[in-house]
């Protein structure tokens, strides 16, 4: 991703600065300072790198900076791995950056305007997930949005305060201790916005740019007494089978999770209520505990009087099915 940005900013098709970086720490630093300086700010990795990126993730959310990531999800070395497994992402997920899921290579794209829209609102980082090698090996056709209907929808980045030499001021210094406590509830209340504003901003999009999306997406779920839970590229595949299964007469459905930060608490309880059974199918693995979307779920319908019981499956690791 980040080489084929390098080659249409050498040519001019992209009007963009292009910073040359000599890892995926120093990439993210770059972001940071890019972002605080006013510029909407883009970058993409995979795996190790993103492991790589972590101290510099926690930097972008305390300083309130809306960079746009693109996480080409992989399996976590050793063993060396270039196989879809969503466990990278995942060790990012309590760090405060909101996070989408791809299922196409249309929604990978789509989903970067779709944040940007919500990041830029809230002043929060947003990652989007996209299967590694289902869709970043694999060509499908992709719909590049007009850039006028792109504007139309995303207007010009206007940040709070900019890095200006005329008007200067110090930046990530330290936080008394009266005085922090409040700052990281101001990113959890923000991360609270953000979900309203992400149901908004993907009905505006559909308006405008053609697709509408939203934080979660049901189908066949009307009178379903099973549900698949998934997320991803997967989720194409499980459409699938939902469909043979209501051929043979078993009333399955499929609720997809697309945002997972923030969680759509609300949102799945009342989509899981009273069903029989529910499977979770998590391409990750939280070990010494469970799948990690299976725990969030479980955790989303506590206390909940007509919560089905939860079945996780764990599927996918390092690209094997």
């Amino acid at each position: 991703i980040v080489e084929l940005l390098s080659e249409l900013t050498a040519s001019g098709q992209l009007d963009a600065r292009f910073i040359n970086v000599e890892s995926e720490h120093s990439a993210m630093a770059a972001c940071v300072g890019a972002s605080a300086a006013g510029s909407r700010t883009y970058t993409a990795t995979a795996g190790q790198g993103l492991a790589l990126m972590h101290e510099m993730l926690h930097w972008a959310v305390g300083a309130r900076l809306p960079i746009i990531l693109t996480n080409v999800s992989r399996a976590m070395a050793p063993g060396w791995s270039i196989w879809s497994d969503q466990s990278d992402i995942l060790s990012q997920r309590d760090v405060g950056w909101m996070m989408l899921f791809a299922e196409s290579v249309q929604e990978a794209q789509d989903f970067v305007i779709w944040m940007y829209r919500v990041a830029e609102q809230v002043f929060l980082p947003g990652m989007v997930g996209m299967d590694a090698f289902i869709l970043s090996h694999t060509a499908e056709p992709l719909i590049v949005h007009d850039q006028a209907a792109v504007d139309a929808y995303l207007p010009n980045f206007k940040p709070i305060y900019d890095l200006n030499p005329a008007e200067p001021r110090a930046y990530g210094g330290l936080v008394n201790r009266d005085h922090y406590f409040e700052l990281r509830y101001k990113i959890y209340e923000s991360m609270e916005r953000a979900g309203k504003l992400l149901v908004e901003a993907g009905e505006e999009f559909g308006e405008i740019l053609g697709h509408k999306y939203t934080p979660l997406e049901g189908f066949m779920l009307e009178d379903a007494e099973y549900v698949f839970v998934s997320a991803g590229a997967m989720t194409s595949n499980v459409r699938q089978a939902v469909r043979d299964m209501r051929e043979r007469g078993i009333k399955a459905g499929l609720l997809r999770l697309i945002a997972f930060r923030p969680f759509p608490v609300h949102g799945i309880r009342k989509a899981l209520a009273g069903r029989k059974k529910v499977a979770v199918l998590d391409r990750n693995m939280g070990a010494g505990h469970s799948g990690i979307f299976a725990a969030e779920i479980r955790s989303a319908l506590l206390g909940q009087s007509d919560a089905p019981p939860i079945y996780d499956y764990i599927v996918g690791i390092g690209g094997r099915d």
